[in-house]
């Protein structure tokens, strides 16, 4: 414990060195001269599940209004196809393989500099609600929200459906009734409001625990999808029931009546933000983002024209809706194809609100550009990555974190292991061999994406399409384009390069 301590002393030692930040000018004022910001965030909610992208069934309104009327991302991407690396990348602004966030479950470390510090050092009052699941957030977990910047919390550890258990400001779990999204809104409408009152803009992280399985919903919610069990009556997934939190197989037409009627019941949620920021007169100067953490999960996936789904590196697995509004920045309705992702959360908000990047590498780059138009081009390409953390060894899996730390209290429908709560890890990784190269990857650069998956007998399948006249994903390239896939393949390689070094927390100094 002295040695975690230690670490914990070290981390907010380094955050202040890294981010080398003077202190604001002035108490008052803040709130006129900085927009107010509330990023939100869907958990699993596909590239293709809106309205506004023609989805022949789900009701979006919310969404289609803001795609509408503010900033349309159709090429935005999650940095990651699953859900805690997301999250770290949006939190970030970098690779979340660089921090030891491998996959769901995996923690990030507590020396790593977040959108909410800052936020926070640029005067902003910080809360985070919803799901977190980049560690436990318990009180005395050193990668809580409120140890990883932000001053209030509603959190989980995980996803959560109807009446969810939530954790206040790191205490014991505590029963809410009612619809998730609703809840969440009502919270953070609450926090907005106490902040306003101070003087302060405020900083709102709302992650949504829909449209994740196992998936229920609210009566009114399900009779707009009543027709959908028989029009897909045939085939069956595999997903977790409400009931025993064991995994069950249903017909997918039912999945897909509950899945959709979360989603609708998370935009209804959004519209009534948005609704109370107008009615409080602060909407013009907010700042209000939407996305989703990865692609659609393979027991909906149904109508989308993207290869691929949740888990995998092609483009279903990590597009997602993309959408700003900021009435005061945005006047007029725009539709940008340039690719973003998640990464660029970080860098954006640190010119929005004047403050210096990190000094470390960062995956990310500044996308305010798309904003007023100015920014045409990506300068940066955009890496996929799964580790290969099945090849770890024993001698590989020193906690970073101690585990004790480590350890959920939120629970959940969905049992593991026979529990109702999730724990999470991350090890220690300073010195980098050659298997740690390996794992599912893919660049975007420009228009061409290689996507490289290994195999056991030591060659891997790779795979170069051009975005722009196959987004499907249907021609490989790899043959008629080998020049520019080798070129692609070198890029790969220097940035693992970055990313691995990083891993041996190389970035944190001494």
């Amino acid at each position: 414990m002295v040695n975690q301590v230690l670490r914990s002393v070290m981390a907010v030692l380094c955050f202040s060195a890294c981010l080398s930040l003077g202190s604001a000018t002035g108490q008052n004022g803040w709130a006129d001269t900085l927009p107010n910001v509330i990023l939100l965030m869907g958990d699993d909610h596909g590239w293709e599940e809106t309205g506004y992208h023609g989805h022949p069934h789900v009701k979006t309104p919310v969404l289609d209004e803001m795609a509408a009327s503010g900033l349309r991302m159709d090429r935005f991407y999650s940095a990651h196809p699953s859900c805690s690396p997301t999250r770290g990348s949006f939190l970030t602004g970098r690779h979340p393989n660089r921090y030891g966030t491998f996959a769901p479950g995996w923690s990030m470390r507590p020396e790593e500099i977040t959108l909410a510090h800052i936020a926070r050092q640029a005067g902003y009052q910080c809360g985070h609600f919803g799901k977190w699941h980049v560690g436990a957030v318990k009180a005395d977990s050193p990668v809580n929200p409120l140890a990883m910047g932000f001053h209030e919390c509603l959190s989980h550890d995980n996803f959560f459906e109807l009446n969810p258990s939530l954790s206040r400001n790191g205490g014991p779990p505590v029963k809410l009734t009612g619809e998730s999204s609703e809840i969440l809104i009502r919270e953070a409408i609450e926090f907005i409001d106490r902040v306003r009152k101070s003087g302060k803009p405020f900083f709102t992280v709302v992650w949504f625990g829909s449209p994740h399985e196992p998936y229920s919903g609210l009566p009114d919610d399900l009779k707009l999808y009543d027709d959908l069990p028989g029009k897909y009556a045939t085939k069956k997934v595999k997903l977790t029931s409400n009931e025993t939190g064991g995994q069950v197989t249903r017909t997918q037409g039912e999945v897909l009546r509950e899945r959709y009627a979360e989603i609708t019941a998370m935009d209804r949620a959004i519209g009534q933000l948005r609704q109370h920021l107008t009615q409080q007169g602060v909407r013009d100067n907010t700042l209000l983002f939407y996305c989703g953490d990865n692609g659609t999960s393979a027991d909906a996936s149904l109508a989308s024209p993207n290869r691929g789904v949740k888990g995998q590196v092609y483009e279903g697995g990590v597009l997602v809706p993309g959408l700003i509004e900021w009435p005061a920045r945005i006047a007029r309705p725009r539709t940008v194809n340039v690719r973003a992702s998640t990464s660029d959360l970080l860098p954006t908000l640190c010119h929005l609100v004047q403050q210096p990047l990190p000094n470390r590498p960062l995956d990310g780059e500044d996308i305010s550009g798309f904003i007023d138009g100015s920014k045409t081009a990506r300068s940066k390409p955009l890496f996929f990555w799964e580790f290969a953390a099945g090849n770890l060894t024993k001698e590989q899996r020193e906690p970073y974190i101690h585990p004790d730390l480590q350890r959920g209290t939120t629970p959940l429908a969905k049992l593991q292991g026979g529990k109702a709560t999730r724990d999470f890890t991350n090890f220690r990784h300073p010195t980098i061999a050659e298997s740690d190269y390996l794992g599912p990857r893919a660049i975007v650069d420009g228009d061409f994406k290689l996507v490289i998956h290994d195999a056991k007998n030591g060659n891997s399948k790779q795979e170069l399409f051009n975005l722009a006249t196959d987004p499907a994903e249907k021609e490989n390239l790899i043959e008629a384009e080998s020049a520019k896939a080798q070129q692609l393949k070198t890029q790969m390689r220097q940035w693992q390069e970055s990313v691995l070094k990083s891993l041996t927390t190389a970035d944190y100094g001494k």
